[in-house]
């Protein structure tokens, strides 16, 4: 399996507002850079949608490590939790609807043909990757910013 290396932030002005993602995807010393956004959207939304995008360009199974500052995504893949809210039809374990599970159930079904390594990393704290993302996320969101 091909080893890649992905980073990934999302932003948002205001939660729910104009919101932005970002992503650098790495493998064999080459670099892809790419964002996008939404009009009216969450940070969380924002950070999902930045993982779900740049698994989305790897065009067969690879070996993953993400990078990411969101707590949200990292613990909800790693402790198990997005898969238990897909097994109680997208409800949290206290009952309630779990958030973004549109989002959840495509990122789980990619998660099914790669191997992800999630890695969490603190959100402006210096990382030069995590950092590009971030400009790569607001520049993104600020597209959608009324004048």
């Amino acid at each position: 399996m091909k080893k890649v290396e992905i980073f990934t932030d999302g932003a948002c002005s205001g939660n729910p507002g104009p919101g932005g993602w970002g992503a650098i995807l790495r493998y064999g010393g080459r670099e892809k850079k790419m964002s996008g956004g939404d009009p009216g959207t969450t940070n969380n939304r924002m950070e999902l949608t930045g993982v779900i995008e740049a698994l989305k360009c790897l065009k067969e199974p690879c070996e993953v490590v993400l990078t990411s500052d969101s707590r949200y995504v990292c613990d909800a893949v790693s402790k198990g939790w997005a898969e238990g809210w897909r097994r109680r039809g997208w409800r949290k374990a206290d009952g309630k609807p779990a958030l973004n599970s549109d989002l959840w159930k495509s990122l789980l079904d990619l998660l099914a043909v790669h191997t992800v390594t999630f890695r969490w990393v603190q959100g402006h704290a210096g990382h030069p990757e995590n950092e590009q993302c971030d400009r790569l996320a607001v520049a993104a969101s600020r597209k959608y910013r009324h004048k």
